[in-house]
Order: structure tokens, then sequence, then C-alpha cells
């Protein structure tokens, strides 16, 4: 038995009401709310937290890495590795990326889904359009990530049952590496194509799988052409009223992680002995079949969907979303430009800068953050031990407002929280719109800056209702 033996997603804490659209520009928008990565926040960094709720959930370590996304922050570097160093995986363990289209994610989930090792495959999008667009209203930004392995592995709760692909070369949508939106070419011709693929992928999958059409107790349609997606159950002889709720109206299309996003919401709240089948459209059309197991009702999801979804801030103000997305370039603060990161020292403290280790003091119990050679009781030297501070909870000890530090989302909050079982940090507050000295904080994956093209992530507090 191969399959899904653990998942986590990552859904931001900001939501755009896409009436703002209409209220700003008198065009564009419609009902509902899309998510919104923040200024801080990139596909790498989304795929860490996804990666990060994955993690929560399993005990097993991936033999590799494979991170899937249309938009890369780094060209010419792995972004894979980012992630691998965030969750402080082993060296050994392999991390690449496969990138470029939407449809990158299957080819990932294929290698891992065929392949007899334990496999990590994450995926993220942050998508944009140009203001009024269809894009900028209905597509959105989220990460999802995936334990791929069989028994060995621990146990499978959702078991790959078999499906089938099919590949065509046409012009439906396509981006330049210098362009911050895609273009589309017209619906019924997207349509046209499209829907006969679906035909024969679901048609190829049924008979591999040995399924019938009436087995299906859940179908998850998506992709990034409406028109088509609308048409592919029928294409497919799938029941309509067995399609799962694709989350659009309250989160978007999220692309290359949208697939995932909602069978994470749907294993979410699923019982075993369920067969899922999954319809990506995407320069053609992928079919797969899931089986949930026994197992399923024994996995904790970390953070499922519905609470994240229900979580976030639905009142982002439309001139900051622009501001976020570079398409309004506004006077920053009288402040000098930001100086990124340095390799070596970056190198070097791997585990501090990537996977937030604080270092303990063995005869005292003192934590230090950053990790230090010198105790702060006692004064042992040379006398720590490495401690994962990423996952534990803080409080709020004191902070401050600062309206003139450089940031694309001014004021920024600093904190100071202690961390439950000892250790004081300093650092920035993310998702949060006001604070106060108590509040209970978690540790969050960002991208504090970028200067020089060097993408600066490290990590900030937030919330725990966020």
């Amino acid at each position: 038995m191969r399959g899904i033996v653990g998942y986590g997603a990552y859904v931001p804490y900001n939501r755009l009401q896409r009436s703002a659209i209409t209220d700003a520009l008198g065009a564009g928008g419609g009902r509902g709310t899309r998510a919104v990565a923040g200024y801080d926040e990139d596909a790498t960094s989304m795929a860490v937290e996804a990666g990060r709720n994955l993690m929560r959930s399993i005990d097993v370590v991936p033999d590799s890495v494979y991170f899937a996304t249309a938009t890369p922050p780094y060209l010419d570097k792995t972004n894979a590795n980012v992630i691998h160093a965030a969750l402080d995986l082993p060296s050994h363990v392999f991390a690449g990326d496969v990138a470029g289209s939407p449809r990158s994610v299957n080819a990932a989930l294929r290698s891992a889904l065929e392949g007899q090792r334990p496999t990590l495959v994450a995926a993220a999008d942050v998508r944009s359009g140009r203001p009024s667009s269809s894009d900028e209203a209905n597509l959105g930004d989220a990460a999802v990530a995936w334990l791929i392995g069989s028994g060995d592995d621990g146990p499978v709760i959702a078991e790959w049952i078999g499906g089938a692909s099919c590949t065509a070369e046409f012009l439906d949508r396509w981006r330049l590496p210098e362009w911050n939106y895609s273009r589309v070419w017209e619906e019924r011709f997207g349509e046209h194509v499209y829907l006969p693929l679906v035909t024969e992928a679901a048609t190829a999958a049924f008979k591999e799988s040995g399924l019938e059409p009436d087995d299906i107790d859940v179908a998850i349609v998506t992709g990034l052409h409406a028109r088509a997606v609308r048409g592919a159950a029928k294409a497919a002889g799938v029941d309509a009223t067995k399609l799962a709720d694709d989350l659009t109206a309250t989160v978007g299309n999220t692309g290359s992680s949208h697939a995932g996003l909602i069978l994470a919401s749907v294993l979410d709240n699923a019982q075993p002995g369920q067969t899922i089948m999954v319809i990506h459209l995407a320069d053609g059309c992928d079919v797969g079949f899931y089986k949930t197991t026994d197992a399923i009702t024994g996995y904790e999801a970390s953070n499922p969907v519905a609470a994240q979804i229900e979580a976030g801030n639905d009142s982002l103000d439309y001139n900051k979303f622009l501001t976020w997305r570079g398409f309004l370039d506004r006077e920053p603060p009288r402040r000098p430009d930001p100086v990124g990161p340095a390799a070596p020292p970056s190198y070097r403290s791997e585990q501090w800068k990537y996977a937030f280790f604080g270092s303990r003091d063995r005869s005292t119990g003192a934590v230090h953050l950053p990790p230090q050679r010198v105790s702060v009781k006692g004064g042992a030297v040379d006398d720590m031990e490495l401690v994962p501070m990423a996952d534990v909870q803080a409080t709020v000890a004191t902070f401050t407002i600062d309206r003139l530090a450089y940031s694309l989302s001014p004021p920024t909050i600093a904190v100071v929280i202690d961390f439950d079982g000892g250790g004081r940090f300093n650092c920035q507050l993310a998702d949060a719109e006001d604070v106060k000295i108590g509040d209970r904080v978690q540790m969050t994956f960002r991208r504090m800056m970028t200067a020089g093209g060097v993408h600066n992530y490290f990590w900030k507090a937030k919330p725990l209702t966020a």
C-alpha cells in the first residue's frame, strides 16, 4: 500500500474582499474573499508553514523533498533547500524544485507515488493579476504539503488507487519570467481543448483502476481555466452532487497548491473507505484516485483548513494589497535601504536562522536565543545543547510600535516574548492589528525583506489565534 501518510495546509491570515476591488476601481471584484500572502510571505515561506503543519502530525523523516510552484522566489537557486533547512531535515535528505507551471505539482506527486521511499511534496503559489482583472479577484495564495509513503513509513491514511494523464501542447495561460501576472487566451478555445482531454484521462483512469463513476464518493475538480473546470465533472462522467467545495468563494484558486488544499479539506472530515477522485486541469489533464483507510480516524491534522479560513482577517485594505503585490509604488520610510544577509554567517548559523534552534545550558537549564557559548546563569562556557524552539509557544512581555522602520506595511510591531520553559527573544509580530502584554504567540517563518536580490528568511511571532 502506498499513498498519503500525512498532510498539512497553510492559508495565509489576510483576506481581500473582492468588493473592495470594485469600490476602488469601478470594475473587477465580485463576491466573497481571496486569501492574500502577507508582504513578508512568499511561496517558499508558505510551503515551510504547510510543512510544519505536516510534520506536527507525523513522525517520519522523508527521504526527499520536492517543492512545486509556478511562482518561485528564486531562479538559479533551489528554493526547496530553504524548506529543508527550516524543517531541520538531515543533510542526506534530497531537496529539489519542480517549478514553472501549476502542473509541476503533478510531476512531483507522480514521482513520489511511483517511488519507494518516503517523500515530502510541498506546493505553493502567490498568484497575482493586473488590477481589475479576473485573476486579481479570483486567484488566491496558499500552500500544502504531503508525506507520500508506504506502510513501512507510518499508517497510510489515503491509499493511492491509480490514475491517468493526458497531455497536449496548446496556448492557454502563460507568463514570462519578468512578468508579475499571467496572460490568458480566449476562454472558449481553452474549454474546447480541455474537455476532451478530461474525458480521455478519466476514461483511462477508470479503466486502469477498475473503478466506476458510481464508486466515487467525493470528486475534486480544479484548474485555472474556470470555464473548463465547470464542465469537467460532466466530461469525466462524475455526478456533480459529489463535487467537493472548491474553496474559491473564501480562498480563491491557489494554482499549484489548490487541488491539494481541497484534498486536505476533504481529508479533514473524511471517513474510512471513501474513494476520492482528483481531476486537475493544467496544460492537459491529470486524474487520480485515493481511498481512505481505517487510519484516517486516528489522524489529527495540525490546524485544519476550515479553522485557518475561519481565523483569517477579511478586511485587508486594497491599497495595501496593491503595495504588497508591487502594483503601487509608495514612498518608503526615510530610512537607509536594508542590507541583504551575507552568505558565510547565514551558512554558519543555519540551525538558528532557518530551524530556529536555541541553546540550553546543561547545568542550569537556561535557554539562550540566539544560541550562546556563555550561559547567562552561572557563566558556564561551551556547556550547551541545541534545543528546537519553532514550535514552543510564548507570551508577550513588552512591545513597541515602530512607525519609521523600513517596511512595506508600516507600522511594525516589535515584541519581547518569553517562551514557555525559558528563553526570551525580541522579534517582529506578524498577522496582528494590535497587541497587549500577556498575549500568547507562536512562531512563524517569514521573508523579512529582500535586498540585493537576496531574500532574508527568518522568524516572527504571531498570535495563537492567527
